[in-house]
């Protein structure tokens, strides 16, 4: 006896196709294209049921036949600065669950936070025709060369949590300055009042969220002491180091709010380390929400940027480009931060979460 199909399915002989799926959940071929393409004028609850009914029929795209017609490749490049951080590891994953089931292949490359290697690599992308790029920016202060030459290829992209100043594209990602402010504010109310900062490098992140540490102060009636400011860049080693110059200095700051998670986990080792209380002697902030945040020796508090979400809306507004015939005018997405207080920073009582507000 022959195979035969059974309800829904197509035959063993037979690929699944896109038919195939129109069929079962009825609705048209052209519906079912949309949904798996990401298109925007296909509701979420719609594509959500092509999505599943594709994955339960193990539906595959025949890519060559799908480039041919669309003159696409169907991937495309993700740049980040910094793989073995976990907060781009979110963001990529954040963007992953919106383009795979859009159809997309991506590629991933690590620009080790220096401008000519990204560079480079967005080169390198632009020779393999990829469709779109999502790019968190490891451009100092401009970088208007880089962007200038994606302009000219006419390529699609979003910049991601960095927003280099001059910079007019489609960007997604959190208010720095605002992010300083939130941190600084929430020592402040835990009594500190000599409040350290380690700060990032010279890129936008690192320059607002310093902005913002200042702006706090001010209104709060505290002085900036260019002492209390050390340079700190990326990782937990920097933080330790940093923190072992703050730790020389008298008095000793009550209060330090780290450029980043990796850099206030350092911060907290080297306190520990020499013999000083966290929070009681010393509170501690960082920036990210990392998933290592609540497991340290102290659980840092932080302010959670919500990086899956960054790059989940990012995937979302990159697919809308690409499907767009006519270039819209840069759009920003801010993604409002949250605060999460933790042991770090607890000296009295405050929420464990509270989301930005007006500032305070």
């Amino acid at each position: 006896m022959g195979n035969v199909a059974g309800p829904g399915k197509p035959g063993r002989a037979g690929a699944v196709r896109m038919k195939d799926i129109a069929r079962d959940l009825g609705v048209s071929v052209m519906t079912v294209s949309k949904a798996l393409r990401g298109h925007n004028d296909i509701s979420e609850a719609t594509r959500q049921r092509v999505l599943q009914r594709a994955r339960q029929l193990g539906y595959q795209p025949n890519w060559v036949a799908r480039s041919l017609v669309s003159r696409r490749t169907y991937m495309v490049g993700l740049v980040i600065p910094d793989l073995m951080h976990s907060f781009f590891a979110e963001v990529a994953k954040g963007a992953a669950a919106v383009l795979e089931p859009a159809g997309y292949h991506i590629v991933i490359l690590n620009s080790e936070e220096d401008p000519q290697t990204e560079e480079r690599q967005i080169g390198a992308l632009l020779a393999r025709s990829v469709d779109g790029l999502l790019l968190a920016s490891a451009q100092r202060i401009g970088g208007a060369r880089l962007f200038r030459m994606l302009e000219e290829r006419k390529l699609p992209y979003v910049l991601m949590d960095r927003l280099p100043a001059g910079a007019r594209a489609h960007y997604v990602g959190c208010e720095d300055e605002r992010i300083g402010e939130m941190a600084t504010e929430h020592l402040i109310r835990q009594g500190c009042r000599r409040i350290a900062h380690l700060r990032g490098p010279d890129i936008p992140t690192g320059i607002g969220r310093l902005r913002g540490y200042r702006r706090a102060l001010a209104r709060h009636g505290l002085p900036f002491a260019t002492r209390y400011v050390v340079r700190a860049q990326h990782n937990d080693e920097a933080g330790y180091l940093a923190m072992q110059k703050l730790l020389r200095m008298r008095p000793l700051p009550d209060g330090v709010f780290g450029y980043n998670d990796p850099v206030a986990a350092g911060a907290i080792r080297a306190i520990l380390e020499a013999g000083i209380r966290v929070p009681e002697d010393i509170a501690v902030i960082g920036s990210g929400n990392v998933h290592y945040s609540d497991l340290l020796r102290v659980p840092l508090s932080t302010i959670d940027q919500n990086s899956s979400e960054i790059g989940r809306r990012a995937a979302e507004l990159l697919l809308e480009l690409i499907e767009n015939k006519r270039t819209p005018r840069p759009r920003r997405v801010v993604i409002a931060p949250r605060l999460i207080v933790r042991q770090s920073s607890r000296r009295i009582g405050e929420p464990e979460a509270v989301s930005a507000t007006a500032p305070a």
